[in-house]
């Protein structure tokens, strides 16, 4: 800044002036030259230096020792909150006097014309500037430096992550300049560069503090669903999840939360001391621990379902103190199904200890026991000769297995499904879920089972059957099935008979087939066996039996009725009777041997 030239004039007459004699024009002129030569010589566009002598909420006054002061406008000096009276200041001259007289400064123009070199030096440098945070761009700021515009990452703010970058915007913080483009003159700025230094430092002696078992405080940095991180003052650490409570924890964020204070102990570190591993539960003592040492098995406890697996549901009956519930201890039932179809993860549920083993800090629960078994009293409730309604529950190959109540199953045998039909598979007769009727046949209270039977609920049928299907009689059926073996042949009255492919040849010569009605003779019937044989072909191969006996027998009147006077006749007569006779019973026996 030009200094003000205040050397007097040597020829000047201060008596004259003191008494109030006009100087000459000679005189005034001097006078004027030497008032102007007084003040800086300054011309439009130039950047000078100024002091600030006047400050408002609007406006700064600035005297750069010319005739009159300058105004700029305070939003020119936002980037330095600090600004006061006194200040030394650049200012650039758009206009000695505009209409009204008054000298037009700009400070912001000022800084402009040079921003670029102090731009560089500042890197050259390492020096710390200041800079206005004028607003949010992706990925981070726009800071105003020197009046030129750079970056500021988000990641370069602070060392801690930033969640809010609205709260530093129209903020004047320091910076370090951390890059240069020249050639698209792009400038990165840094103020996590600042305190990095600092927290080295500090990170150093914390770290060659640490020890197992050392309690910290610290501050929640970072929530992870994984963990939390902590930041012990330059140095970070984790707490894993299963280290925040001896309790189960979904998400961390259910135990502290960002920016909180806390102790915290350490459980471990590697070798060079950059991974810390951080306990938050190990600083309370063990739920086990106290528990209640009354507690024994066989006692009721209440807690609610914290974790839900097929097997099973773990119960937490005090924070940290959970116990198993097997889902064979969810019922009386012995059919395999999901923990699911009895609870569900926040149920309110009591239970009976079953087991407890403090040492291991195990305790396995059940809830079947809060019910009586169902199998104490199974000869009174569910006698022999008893019929009750069950439900189907399962089939295999030989029976279906179904619940008359929960606890309590049996088995149908295929057998005992139906009195006259024959069924290959359970599916055939019946369904899963159905209701079925039954009779209880016998009890295996020891394998906990009761054999059961459903068509001892109807009579015997066969009972009727022996007095209709008698050994000999003919009725009409129909061909259902055909195996290699013979045939299935449905007879009225609801029942089956079977006949072998020989019993099938038809009159004609043909064989029998599917869905072909005829008339069958029953050759055989066996009551305890529940079988019925058939024959179509015996009818006409027994018609021809009797026609030839009948020829036969008709042969024989005829010739006893001859005259006795023929005597070759009369003594041949015996011999040919005994003859025809023998012929005939080896003719039946050999029919009989061919049947069989």
């Amino acid at each position: 800044m030009t200094e003000l030239k205040n050397s007097p004039i040597e020829d000047f007459d201060w008596e004259a002036y003191e008494r109030g004699e006009t100087v000459g024009e000679k005189s005034r002129e001097e006078l004027t030259k030497t008032y102007d030569e007084s003040l800086n010589t300054v011309k439009d566009k130039d950047v000078i230096e100024g002091t600030i002598i006047s400050l408002n909420k609007r406006e700064a006054v600035v005297n750069i020792g010319y005739k009159s002061d300058g105004i700029i406008p305070m939003n020119e000096f936002r980037y330095n909150p600090d600004i006061k009276v006194g200040d030394v200041v650049e200012v650039f001259i758009e206009n000695q006097e505009d209409k009204k007289g008054q000298l037009i400064l700009s400070h912001k123009k000022a800084r402009a014309s040079r921003s670029w070199d102090r731009i560089n030096e500042a890197l050259n440098n390492d020096e710390i500037i200041k800079g206005f945070i004028k607003s949010r761009t992706k990925g981070g700021m726009i800071v105003d430096v020197f009046g030129f515009e750079a970056f500021l990452p988000g990641s370069q703010i602070d060392v801690k992550p930033i969640r809010d970058y609205d709260n530093y915007v129209n903020k004047t913080m320091e910076f370090k300049i951390v890059k240069i483009n020249q050639e698209f003159k792009n400038v990165v700025v840094s103020h996590k560069a600042l305190i990095e230094a600092e927290l080295e430092a500090q990170k150093k002696e914390i770290i060659s503090k640490l020890e197992k078992g050392q309690v910290l405080e610290g501050v929640v940095k970072n929530i992870t669903s994984y963990g939390v991180f902590i930041d012990l003052g330059g140095v970070d650490g984790l707490i894993h999840i299963t280290d925040l409570s001896w309790g189960r924890v979904s998400h961390p964020g259910e135990v502290v939360e960002l920016d909180q204070k806390l102790n915290v102990v350490i459980l471990d570190f590697d070798d060079e001391k950059k991974r810390i591993a951080l306990g938050l539960k190990q600083l309370f003592p063990h739920p086990w621990d106290a528990l209640n040492p009354d507690l024994k098995v066989g006692d009721h406890v209440k807690g609610k379902v914290v974790v839900m697996a097929d097997y099973g549901a773990f119960l937490e009956v005090a924070p940290g103190v959970e116990g198993l519930i097997h889902v064979s201890e969810m019922s009386w039932s012995q059919h395999l199904r999901s923990a699911q179809d009895f609870m569900q993860v926040g149920d309110e549920v009591e239970a009976v200890v079953l087991t407890l083993d403090r040492e291991d800090r195990k305790m396995s629960l059940g809830i079947k026991q809060l019910k009586n078994d169902p199998w104490e009293n199974i000869e009174t409730k569910y006698p022999i000769g008893s019929r009750h309604t069950a439900k189907v529950r399962n089939f295999t190959n030989f029976g279906v297995f179904v619940e008359i109540e929960e606890g309590v199953d049996g088995l149908i045998h295929i057998s005992d499904l139906s009195w006259t039909k024959k069924i290959k598979h359970p599916s055939e007769f019946t369904k899963i879920g159905a209701d079925i009727e039954v009779e209880v046949l016998a009890i295996d209270k020891e394998n906990r089972r009761l054999s059961l039977g459903h068509k001892q609920l109807e009579e015997n049928p066969w009972d009727v059957f022996e007095t209709i299907f008698t050994v000999g009689s003919v009725h009409q059926g129909t061909i259902v099935e055909l195996f290699d073996k013979g045939a299935v042949v449905s007879l009225p009255h609801g029942v089956e008979g079977f006949a072998t492919p020989k019993h099938l040849v038809k009159e004609d010569g043909t064989t029998a087939g599917v869905n072909e009605t005829l008339d069958f003779k029953v050759i055989e019937f066996n009551k305890d066996s529940k079988r019925i044989i058939l024959s179509h072909s015996r009818i006409f191969e027994d018609e021809a039996r009797a026609e030839k006996a009948a020829e036969r027998k008709a042969k024989r009147a005829t010739k006893a009725e001859k005259p006795k006077a023929e005597e070759p006749a009369q003594i041949n007569a015996p011999m040919e009777k005994t003859t025809l006779g023998d012929i005939e019973a080896l003719a039946a026996l050999k029919e009989k041997l061919a049947e069989k």
